[in-house]
């Protein structure tokens, strides 16, 4: 916690908490006593006509969740959006961020980067996605729940044999951990590990050889439905196709 965090919670007048247990112990471990009410996924929508009354009536206040920043794959977006609209002023007090410290822990290219969030649940859609993101050139960062983290790394060691990952867990946290190696190498460390604590994974570039150098008709189709299968609109779904595998090449003999 920063000096700074800390005193805008002791000088707020209210506190919206993603977890308003959690937060409660972190206050009383700093000795302030501001109120509390939740503000997490289920009730955000309600909560943030509730912040924007308590703004306008000249109150200040501060949005804080569990882990990470809020708004980032966290609840936040809502609040933040309803209090710029209002045209009420809105400040970050910049805490840690995962995606951030993945990144520096990882060893990768850090000049440019793709963070993705969260991927598809499932199978179908989460390959194409990572399909997608795989074909990349920049170093990418993924976050996945315990439960789901072996399935993705799987799909990774599938889609990119080889491919190197950084696989972060509990970063700025007692237990912080980091592996690295490849996904098979990463995933056979797992075997017999209980599941604890959300990952976030980096993923090194695509080196230039492994991207598609030509048409494949069967493949395109085949990326472009499932794309289509998770909501994407067809026609950027084409988009995406086209960035990934590269455009339609003419056969010879055909105009």
């Amino acid at each position: 916690m920063s000096h700074r965090a800390l005193e805008v919670l002791r000088t707020v007048a209210w506190i919206a908490a993603e977890d308003t247990r959690h937060t409660k112990r972190l206050l009383q471990h700093f000795g302030i006593a501001t109120p509390l009410f939740s503000a997490h996924a289920h009730n955000e929508r309600a909560r943030a006509e509730d912040v924007v009354q308590r703004l306008a009536a000249g109150t200040s206040g501060a949005l804080v969740v569990d882990a990470g920043s809020p708004g980032v794959s966290d609840p936040g977006t809502r609040i933040v959006q309803a209090a710029i609209a209002a045209g009420q002023d809105v400040q970050v007090v910049p805490g840690p961020s995962a995606v951030i410290a993945a990144l520096s822990l990882s060893g990768f290219d850090t000049a440019a980067f793709t963070f993705a969030g969260f991927l598809p649940a499932k199978a179908g859609p989460r390959d194409a996605r990572l399909a997608e993101l795989l074909a990349r050139r920049e170093t990418v960062v993924l976050y996945e729940a315990p439960h789901r983290a072996r399935e993705t790394l799987g799909a990774i060691d599938r889609l990119a044999p080889g491919r190197r990952v950084a696989a972060c867990r509990e970063l700025t946290k007692v237990h912080e951990e980091v592996r690295r190696g490849s996904a098979a190498e990463i995933l056979a460390a797992l075997d017999e590990e209980a599941e604890r604590g959300e990952w976030a994974l980096v993923v090194e570039g695509a080196p230039a050889a492994d991207l598609p150098l030509e048409d494949d008709d069967a493949a395109r189709r085949r990326f472009v439905d499932a794309l289509v299968e998770t909501g994407v609109a067809r026609a950027e779904a084409e988009e995406r196709a086209a960035f990934v595998l590269g455009p339609k090449r003419r056969r010879k003999g055909k105009a």
